[in-house]
């Protein structure tokens, strides 16, 4: 088996670029527009022609001018490292641009963009066989990874990428974020000399700085949590402090509304504080494949009361009825604001009127997805009880 060579390693570093990735003739290469910004200049989505082969879309990362050589250094060790794995589930380096400027790292474009902000693009509108499928990929992908004695430190929905059919592709190579004390990245908070994500990061990891595949697969259990919830953010709107107290205390994510219980079960296995309890991702994809060929076991969800030992975080619903002064104020409180148009248009205009709403209502209305009808239908039942659980529950 392979095994990554870490480029920090070669004493001249254009050595590792040479050794891992190709370098593309600038003329083989169109710049269409620009999709974004990253840590080092704009990433833009461009078209590749190599003679003698097909044309296809590309990703194009580019390196600001200006630079130092210690940032050129490192906005190509990302090519360096990405340029060792062949894998369907992780990001193809196409090749880099290095003999003119601006220097360039491409890789193939992935049409849906981050799974984080695609997920929430798209709430409600994929099955739980779909949604599995997505982070089978992702978890084949981690095997391959950790096969190769490479931790990624940066797990996160937002760091996979989703094309046309819906495969999901690790990426975020680039190292430089956790080595940096300036950046102003809120994700990652400053701990012993680096910058870490705390939401996504192992309790080891952030205390000691101790990254393994083990910190990985703790990473993992986060992801699963954000695929599940359709791109919620994990711990929702808890301090990172607070979030590093409720670990510490043992508190675990509850399961998303309709997750099945069997993928709950795993992610709490991914959140053992010990981490050679962990599942390794070899058992991972093993588990998520068994879920696979037999379906029905996804139609098993958690009962109202946690179905495990651990203590878990309350699931936070949307605030009673009374703290709502308006049906605009409640649509935004779960993140159904893109049907106010909608409720007003048909009359749905004060709370009163919103609670005795139905299913026929909601279709009437236009809200014909699944998961936004329950979704809407079970805040109505909750805003309906004006009940508020407490913070934390066993």
């Amino acid at each position: 088996m392979k095994v990554y060579i870490d480029p920090f390693t070669y004493e001249d570093p254009n050595e590792a670029v040479r050794d891992f990735a190709k370098e593309i003739d600038v003329s083989f290469v169109k710049i269409e527009e620009v999709i974004g910004a990253g840590e080092f200049g704009e990433v833009c989505r461009g078209r590749l022609k190599v003679p003698g082969k097909k044309e296809n879309y590309v990703a194009i990362k580019t390196l600001k001018g200006g630079y130092t050589d210690k940032q050129r250094r490192d906005f190509l060790s990302e090519a360096s490292i990405m340029g060792q794995f062949q894998h369907p589930n992780i990001i193809h380096l196409e090749g880099v641009i290095t003999a003119s400027c601006p220097v360039m790292i491409l890789t193939e474009f992935m049409e849906n963009g981050a799974l984080d902000s695609f997920l929430r693009l798209n709430d409600g509108q994929f099955t739980p066989i779909q949604l599995v499928g997505m982070l089978r990929g992702i978890a084949s992908g981690m095997k391959y990874l950790s096969e190769m004695s490479y931790v990624h430190r940066d797990l996160a929905a937002r760091n996979i990428l989703v094309n046309s059919n819906l495969v999901c592709k690790v990426s975020d190579f680039g190292l430089s974020r956790f080595l940096q004390e300036n950046s102003s990245d809120p994700t990652y908070t400053s701990s012993l000399g680096g910058k870490i994500p705390i939401r996504w990061t192992a309790p080891e990891a952030i205390a000691f700085r101790k990254f393994t595949s083990a910190s990985d697969a703790w990473s993992y259990g986060i992801v699963m949590w954000e695929v599940m919830s359709f791109g919620e953010r994990p711990y929702w709107d808890m301090s990172n402090q607070d979030v590093i107290n409720a670990i510490e205390q043992d508190y675990r994510l509850p399961p998303p509304p309709e997750c099945p219980s069997s993928l709950h079960s795993l992610m709490l296995d991914c959140w053992q504080k010990e981490r050679a309890a962990r599942p390794r991702f070899a058992n991972v994809v093993s588990a998520l494949d068994r879920l696979i060929r037999n379906p029905a076991s996804l139609k098993i969800t958690q009962p109202d009361g946690p179905g495990s030992s651990q203590p878990l975080l309350d699931q936070r619903p949307p605030p009673p009825l009374s703290a709502c002064g308006s049906v605009s104020e409640w649509l935004h409180a779960i993140k159904m604001s893109r049907y106010e148009e909608s409720f007003t248009q048909a009359g749905f205009t004060n709370l009163e009127v919103i609670a005795q709403i139905s299913t026929e209502d909601l279709l009437r209305i236009g809200v014909t997805l699944a998961g936004h009808q329950k979704k809407i239908l079970s805040s109505i039942q909750t805003l309906r009880v004006l009940k508020t659980p407490p913070t934390l529950r066993y």
